[in-house]
C-alpha cells in the first residue's frame, strides 16, 4: 500500500474508534453524577491531571467556548467535584480546582475504563498489547506536533 492509502485506512479506522469511544462514554456517563456530560468529565480530567486552571485556559485546553466551560464548571461545583479558589498569581481572579471527591470520581471512572479495556485486550498477546500502546503513543505525539493543514492552505 502507498502512504496515501495507509493514511486513508488510518482515517477510516480512527473514525470507527472515535465513534465507538463516544458511544461508550455516553453509556458510562449515564452512570455518573446527574447532569455531568462528557465535556464536564474532560474538564475534571484536565483539572486533576494539569492542576488548577482559569476558565479561559481550560476552554483553550478543551477547544471549547469560555461560556460552555463556565456552564460545565457550575455543574462540577454543584456536584462537589470542583471548587473555585483565588488564583495564587492574581487574587482578583479565580481558578477551578478538583476536590478530593472529584479526584475520587475520576479515579473510579479510570478503574471502570481499565477493567473494560482489560476485558477487550484479554486474549491479545503481550507483544500486541505493547505494540498497540507504543504505536498509539507515536501517533498521538505526531498529531500533537503536526499542525493540521487543508490541501488549499499549502
Amino acid at each position: 500500500m502507498s502512504v496515501a492509502q495507509d493514511a486513508d485506512e488510518l482515517g477510516v479506522q480512527l473514525v470507527r474508534l472515535m465513534r465507538a469511544i463516544n458511544r461508550t462514554k455516553t453509556q458510562i456517563n449515564r452512570h455518573g453524577p446527574d447532569g455531568l456530560d462528557r465535556l464536564a468529565y474532560a474538564a475534571l480530567f484536565c483539572l486533576v491531571h494539569d492542576g488548577p486552571q482559569r476558565t479561559g485556559k481550560l476552554a483553550e485546553l478543551l477547544h471549547a467556548e469560555i461560556s460552555t466551560i463556565s456552564r460545565e464548571s457550575r455543574s462540577l461545583v454543584a456536584h462537589g467535584l470542583v471548587e473555585r479558589r483565588a488564583d495564587p498569581i492574581d487574587g482578583r481572579v479565580c481558578v477551578l480546582a478538583a476536590t478530593p471527591e472529584g479526584e475520587r470520581v475520576l479515579e473510579q471512572n479510570r478503574e471502570l475504563r481499565n477493567r473494560w479495556f482489560a476485558a477487550i485486550l484479554a486474549d491479545w498477546p503481550t507483544e500486541d498489547r505493547s505494540a498497540m500502546n507504543e504505536l498509539l503513543d507515536r501517533l498521538n505525539t505526531g498529531i500533537e506536533k503536526t499542525p493540521f493543514q487543508l490541501a488549499d492552505q499549502k
